[in-house]
């Protein structure tokens, strides 16, 4: 009997979404430049998850601020999708936006029909959110913070980021590693129940 997986799985599972499933979600993952969106798509989807990027190359070099930033080779033009099944039911989208200015044009597809946004912060970098919070505003998408802690020794508490980025009270404020699974859905929670309380 043959045991390898057929054409329509991945090593994550597979591509397509079970006849059950009635409902879908769409969640936005934003941030600026090289803050953590395709890594926390990544830890998340339960498919190989779709990814635009392309190598850095010397024409970037003045373009693409890399300062705070170490070992990165590569960068979204496009998007990242992944997916995630949350219920027999009930399936969530997420896609990842393009961080840096010359792509935010692709903001305004990718924001109709979304439910909300989680806002990757990076605590070293917390003046590049002001923009990103900026476009997220402007479509009237709710959202949540979340400070992708990385290994990094800058650190703040949660009323120094609510102060240095101007947060209203009930903008909830959570900490997470992109790279790790719990980490990245302990996150995603916090915006669905921020959604929920909002819609309640």
């Amino acid at each position: 009997m043959d045991s390898n997986p057929s054409s329509a799985e991945t090593a994550q599972g597979s591509i397509y979404v079970s006849s059950a499933v009635t409902n879908a979600a769409k969640i936005l993952v934003v941030g600026h430049f090289a803050v953590g969106k395709t890594t926390l798509i990544g830890s998340l989807s339960e498919i190989t998850p779709l990814r635009t990027e392309e190598k850095m190359t010397q024409a970037s070099v003045h373009v693409d601020d890399l300062r705070g930033v170490t070992g990165k080779t590569t960068t979204t033009v496009a998007l990242d999708f992944g997916r995630l099944t949350l219920s027999e039911d009930l399936v969530l989208y997420l896609f990842g936006t393009p961080g840096q200015q010359r792509f935010m044009q692709l903001w305004e597809d990718m924001a109709r029909g979304a439910l909300g946004a989680l806002l990757l912060v990076d605590p070293a970098r917390l003046e590049e959110t002001f923009p990103v919070i900026d476009l997220v505003e402007g479509y009237g998408l709710e959202y949540a913070i979340a400070v992708n802690t990385f290994d990094r020794s800058a650190t703040y508490g949660e009323a120094e980021v609510r102060e240095a980025l101007d947060l209203l009270p009930d903008t909830p404020v959570v900490y997470c590693d992109a790279r790790d699974q719990r980490s990245s859905a302990e996150a995603l929670i916090a915006l669905v129940r921020h959604l929920l309380e909002r819609t309640a």
